[in-house]
């Protein structure tokens, strides 16, 4: 699991890079020739190079906005980190950090943290003063509960924490009114209750948990494109399900699920439905098909 997080995070990085112009953005990757720049510097990486600490000389590098410090031996967020005022991405992936200090609210031009497959427990809700983050991947650390401090942050569009150990989740993710993916793949999620999620959110991944019934309030959501709740618990998926009219794709696979409501048949937009690993008759399996002639139904 560690290793297919990293290769995600990995191409996530590569799509960053792809954004920044190479040219009009040159990445250093050593102090010392981007002390020596006659241009202003944007755009540091120090991807991989075993660093306990950041060089002090950095924080005479007043305009960078791309910092890249990934794969090293960081338990803690340098201080140095916080003189970097201009930051918009900070990459901090595969690194030993246990916490986040209070300094992480100086850093108030932030769209995008990764600070996945850490040593993780809690998040700091000094980061709730991130008003512009867009983006958080928290995947792979040792967080037990949703992180509080990001409903405070409605500009929040991604949130990532797949691989944790959350047991629990606020009823009111919906404060977080732009997101559009939330990943809450691979934890130890029992119940979802009456959890409200945000009316804009488009992607939305519960794989590998324990959840036994998706909350009503979940089948309103009519810009969900994307729903994984494979590997769960879910007995049945009840007739509300007409109301996700845009869905695309619809992962149910490895569930307890022995028949589909007719109202299955309203979802036009459907194109993929996994049904594989339940306890279906083929039957009923070749009925959901008739009914969805527009979809590939996998079981």
């Amino acid at each position: 699991m560690k290793k297919f997080l990293l290769s995600v995070a990995l191409l996530s990085v590569l799509q960053l890079h792809a954004q920044i112009d190479p040219v009009k953005y040159p990445t250093y990757t050593n102090i010392a020739e981007a002390l020596k720049s006659k241009d202003p510097v944007y755009s540091i990486s120090f991807r991989g190079k075993g660093m306990f600490n950041l060089p002090c000389e950095i924080t005479q590098l007043k305009s960078v906005f791309f910092l890249n410090l990934m794969e090293n031996k960081f338990e803690k967020i340098d201080d140095a980190v916080f003189a970097l005022k201009e930051l918009t991405i900070l990459n901090l992936t595969g690194n030993s950090i246990r916490y986040i200090p209070d300094g992480i609210s100086e850093l108030q031009k932030l769209e995008s943290l990764s600070l996945n497959l850490n040593s993780l427990t809690g998040v700091n809700p000094a980061i709730a003063k991130l008003q512009k983050l867009k983006v958080i991947r928290l995947d792979a650390n040792s967080l037990n509960v949703f992180p509080e401090a990001l409903l405070q942050i409605p500009a929040l569009e991604e949130i990532n924490l797949e691989g944790n150990q959350i047991s629990f989740i606020g009823e009111r993710l919906d404060r977080i009114s732009n997101l559009k993916s939330l990943n809450l793949a691979s934890n130890q999620i029992r119940d979802m209750g009456s959890l409200r999620l945000p009316e804009q959110l488009k992607y939305l991944e519960l794989q590998h948990n324990a959840i036994p019934a998706l909350p009503e309030k979940l089948f309103r959501l009519e810009h969900l494109e994307l729903l994984n709740a494979s590997n769960n618990a879910l007995q049945e998926i009840p007739p509300a399900v007409k109301g996700l009219e845009n869905i695309v794709s619809l992962n149910l696979a490895h569930n307890r699920l022995k028949d589909l409501p007719a109202e299955i048949s309203r979802l036009k937009n459907l194109k993929t439905l996994l049904l594989n690993g339940n306890p279906m008759e083929k039957s009923t399996v070749e009925k959901i098909r008739k009914v969805l002639p527009g979809a590939t139904v996998y079981f």
